[in-house]
């Protein structure tokens, strides 16, 4: 009896061990395919990443555009070196400057088109840019074939972009000599160089006969203007009649305050960070384009369109430690305070040129001045304008 109940307990215990073992098998299983699917969904951005940043550092090295340039570029947006009308009478050498130092850095961290957007449900950061840019094409009204004008037009992203949408043939134009090679090498990659080319020239004075373009756009660009009744006026000249100009311009909103030391320091942040002699309220910006000319068909701030179910346009500025989520995930605290060091780590080693790491932390200033900007209100880099050159002249 006495053996027959041991007997029992032995084989109890051996099935009970049995079960163990099987479920710490599954367990195991279960951790190690966990690793191995959030290695594979990790692997993309992370091989991108890389592709990413060895494109950037290889495109700087040998480059001697940095180190006289961010200097030159920090005494002008120096307040007691040089006053705001000492940077708009300099506002090509600033502007011209700003985009010798800021293009790679750019197109490594945000991608071909130098804008925002706010992110609507189902979209992702790329998505969303491209919606952006589509909505603001979609308000030119132009045909197949049209001759559209991208007045400040980066390395050509939203040209490329917006060619492909309209199928218009697009001519942007920008101050920066680097900016034209680099996107006019984008557009041949992509062939599209039959459809999309890029010129070097300045908006305030345009290297186009009167009449030229069926449509003009301008995208965050036209803030880089010492006076914009002057851009849009030169605007208005190389349009045709009846043709529509759309623009989302950088403005102070109706929340600041000058006489808020915060709404101060993002000012000029934003200016300084971002290659700006000043910048201006959206009423004078809206009062500008009618005097130029133009008749307003509407102006508003797109950033209070809604965004249910995703973000505002500030929120890619704000930190994440998730690497998938760029690009948020150079803005954490870490890769924040330490990629300038890294970077003058490479200078020494000669890998890139001495004034990258100045030139990441101006960028730095410019980002944390727009994420707080959003954030409180007090700036917007999308007030919409759309205007009509009139088909007859206005008698003054």
């Amino acid at each position: 009896m006495l053996r027959s109940l041991v007997g029992s307990e032995m084989c109890i215990r051996d099935s009970i061990n049995a079960e163990y073992g099987v479920r710490n098998l599954l367990a195991m299983f279960a951790f190690y395919l966990s690793l191995a699917v959030i290695a594979l969904f990790l692997a993309k951005p992370a091989y991108n990443g890389l592709c990413l940043s060895l494109a950037f550092v290889g495109s700087m090295a040998g480059s001697k555009r940095f180190e006289s340039s961010i200097d030159e570029y920090n005494r002008l947006q120096d307040d007691s070196a040089t006053s705001v009308e000492g940077r708009e009478k300099s506002y090509a050498q600033l502007v011209n400057q700003y985009y010798d130092l800021a293009t790679e850095f750019y197109e490594w961290g945000w991608g071909q088109s130098f804008h925002f957007a706010d992110r609507r449900k189902s979209e992702n950061f790329a998505t969303s840019i491209v919606r952006h840019e589509h909505y603001l094409a979609g308000r030119l009204g132009v045909n197949v074939g049209a001759k559209v004008l991208d007045c400040g037009c980066g390395v050509g992203g939203p040209a490329r972009n917006i060619a492909q949408f309209t199928g218009a043939h697009v001519t942007g134009i920008t101050i920066n000599e680097f900016q034209v090679n680099r996107g006019n090498t984008l557009c041949k990659q992509q062939k599209l160089d039959d459809r999309v080319k890029l010129v070097q020239g300045d908006f305030m004075k345009l290297p186009f006969e009167d009449n030229s373009f069926d449509a003009v756009y301008a995208i965050e660009a036209t803030c880089h203007a010492p006076d914009r009744v002057g851009v849009y006026s030169e605007i208005l000249r190389v349009l045709k009649p009846g043709g529509v100009f759309a623009t989302y311009e950088w403005c102070l909103t109706d929340k600041y305050d000058k006489n808020n030391a915060e709404h101060r320091f993002i000012k000029k942040a934003i200016e300084e960070g971002d290659g700006l002699p000043d910048m201006c309220h959206t009423s004078l910006c809206s009062a500008a384009v009618e005097k130029s000319g133009f008749e307003m068909i509407e102006a508003r701030d797109a950033a209070l369109d809604g965004h249910e179910g995703g973000d505002p346009w500030y929120r890619p500025l704000t930190p994440s430690w998730a690497p998938w989520k760029w690009p948020r995930f150079q803005f954490n605290p870490v890769m924040f305070a330490v990629f300038p060091y890294l970077l003058k780590g490479l200078e020494m080693m000669r890998v890139v040129p001495s004034g990258t790491s100045k030139t990441q932390c101006m960028l730095q200033q410019g980002g944390i001045g727009c994420e707080r900007g959003g954030a409180t209100g007090t700036f917007t880099p999308m007030w919409l304008m759309v205007a009509r050159k009139p088909t007859k002249a206005k008698a003054f």
